[in-house]
């Protein structure tokens, strides 16, 4: 790159979007590092600027209009105007349906798809203007169904057709959007998942991994990795796919 690239990877403080987070700014882009507690965000910060790296810490919540199109506008300001998005932020509030309540399902589909609807309208006209921009949305392997997940499985269904759309729409601006669906990776969300069924993580982690064909758990690292290829310039023709990072095939 001639310039450094402004990328922004919400829900970045940990997990699957600091992993991301650092992976572009190793890749030399200049990285807003967004959660909802920005002091959460300073040591990713911090680790990349360690490595000789560009970032800044943004607290935000992405589900929030007006604190969506003000947390891009200081980005622009401070790092420069921003052309990839990977939208991660993410949480969880399983529960069987018959158990689940509007606020859990409101909760969910509020920050995966609202999030990632608000941050890509804010973001995107930096992408246009530009000629130039990459988006990223972080599915799962939950949107083929998921037993005490109908909220996330609509969710990151939802993302799914949400990118494709956008592929569809801001393709003739030089604007890519993929989706990344990762299967089991070891993160503090999938640690809670275990702490709340009852089972130590090294137990339900040996469950999960019997049914993985490549025989381990995921990493942050190999979501980022996917994230990496998506956000580079030699992936300008890969646009509206959703790649399942799952150590098989899932769909």
């Amino acid at each position: 790159m001639t310039h450094s690239r402004i990328a922004i990877v919400t829900g970045a403080a940990r997990g699957i979007g600091a992993g991301v987070a650092e992976r572009l700014a190793a890749d030399g882009f200049a990285v807003a590092v967004l959660d909802l507690d920005e002091t959460a965000c300073k040591d990713v910060v911090a680790r990349i600027e360690e490595a000789g790296g560009r970032a800044l810490a943004v607290g935000v919540d992405v589900a929030d209009e007006a604190a969506v199109q003000a947390a891009v506008d200081r980005i622009a300001t401070e790092l420069g105007d921003p052309t990839v998005l990977v939208n991660n932020a993410g949480i969880i509030r399983d529960n069987l349906l018959f158990k689940m309540s509007a606020d859990e399902w409101d909760a969910v589909i509020n920050v995966h798809l609202r999030g990632a609807f608000l941050m890509t309208k804010a973001v995107q006209g930096y992408m246009t203007k530009a000629g130039w921009g990459r988006i990223v949305n972080l599915s799962s392997t939950s949107a083929l169904g998921n037993r005490g997940q109908a909220n996330y499985s609509a969710a990151k269904a939802g993302v799914q057709g949400f990118t494709k759309t956008l592929a569809i729409e801001l393709g003739k601006y030089g604007v890519t959007a993929n989706a990344i669906a990762p299967g089991f990776i070891e993160t503090e969300m999938t640690m809670a998942t275990a702490e709340r069924m009852g089972v130590p993580f090294e137990d339900f982690k040996a469950f999960v991994v019997k049914e993985i064909p490549v025989g381990r758990g995921g990493l942050p690292a190999d979501i980022a990795h996917a994230a990496s290829f998506f956000a580079s310039e030699g992936a300008g023709f890969v646009s509206g796919q959703v790649l399942y990072v799952a150590g098989g095939p899932k769909a």
